[in-house]
């Protein structure tokens, strides 16, 4: 298929479906958004942004993502934002099916597709959380499988950040595919399954998540266990909750932290660092039981969840707060 014809049909796929995407010639693909979405309060939503094989340029508000284009090898994609776009420049060009799996990364990624209208109109009536409605607040960037946000999610329980990070860039660094331009891939659980559990304990240093992340990735990889359903699941969200704490290292935090990913946003996810800002934010810097947590913020009953982050992570915007990442 020549260039020109390549690029006619996936402009006539652009006309017949809106939300679809345009290829530029130079390989730019254009990605449309909702009316209310917020690239930065997205892409700095939590840590994900700086983890790989994301990459976050504050400088020039970029986010970098390794991504299989479904070809031979990973493809590179620098995604910024325009006026009612978000641009995805990869680092070489793409035949239709591959772009056509950017765009759908992308979009997921993004949240996109995410309908965040009724959690607007509920933040809208509340005046010290009107804000999340006028800056389109909300939707958690996630990575574009299940199966690497739950993996990663392992790694950021009873843990600091930086060895969160430690675990996480030596999982890509000796288990992921490598793209064009050097950067790699996050590992499959085929990959991962592959290794023995000592692998990583000793060279990950996953410590006694090393067991954890070997049986876990053994179960996705024989089909016993598709976290990939989870999207989709029409399980009552305290079933779907029971079924991601049956695998080993995901307690209640890592669990209901999923669970925004997933879209349901009952749970608090509380933890050492919520617990401290809701004193900080809400109680006059006194420490505040989860009790008194819970019933602050019960009024927003199945929202609660993303309401509680994003009143601790208001501030992340501010340059002073900025300019830490």
């Amino acid at each position: 298929m020549s260039k020109r014809s390549l690029d006619e049909r996936l402009v006539d796929r652009q006309n017949r479906h809106p939300k679809a995407f345009e290829i530029l010639r130079n390989m730019n693909i254009s990605i449309r958004t909702p009316s209310d979405f917020n690239f930065r309060r997205t892409v700095l939503s939590h840590g994900w942004c700086v983890l790989p094989p994301f990459e976050f340029d504050k400088a020039s508000w970029t986010l970098l993502r390794v991504l299989d284009g479904g070809q031979a090898n990973p493809v590179t994609v620098k995604i910024s934002a325009t006026d009612g776009s978000i641009k995805a420049n990869s680092s070489r060009r793409l035949g239709k099916r591959a772009t056509e799996r950017i765009v759908r990364d992308v979009r997921h990624m993004f949240r996109l597709d995410d309908d965040m209208r009724e959690f607007y109109q509920a933040m809208s009536t509340e005046p010290d959380f009107a804000w999340i409605t006028r800056e389109g607040a909300g939707r958690l960037l996630r990575s574009p499988t299940v199966f690497e946000d739950l993996v990663k999610m392992i790694c950021t329980t009873n843990c600091s950040w930086a060895l969160t990070e430690k675990m996480v860039n030596g999982l890509v660094n000796e288990l992921g595919r490598e793209s064009d331009d050097g950067r790699k891939t996050f590992p499959t659980a085929e990959v991962m399954a592959q290794k023995p559990a000592k692998f990583f304990r000793d060279k990950i240093r996953a410590g006694y998540r090393a067991p954890y992340l070997k049986e876990l990735a053994q179960r996705a990889a024989s089909g016993a266990l598709d976290v990939e359903s989870w999207l989709s699941s029409d399980l009552p969200t305290r079933d779907l909750m029971n079924e991601i704490k049956s695998v080993k290292g995901a307690g209640n935090y890592a669990a209901e932290n999923l669970l925004k990913l997933l879209g349901r946003y009952e749970g608090l996810a509380l933890d050492s660092w919520t617990r401290a800002q809701f004193s900080r934010a809400r109680n006059h810097g006194r420490v505040a039981s989860d009790k008194k947590i819970s019933r602050f913020y019960a009024r927003f009953n199945s929202w609660q969840g993303l309401a509680i982050w994003c009143d601790m992570t208001k501030s992340w915007l501010d340059p002073e707060i900025l300019g830490k990442w």
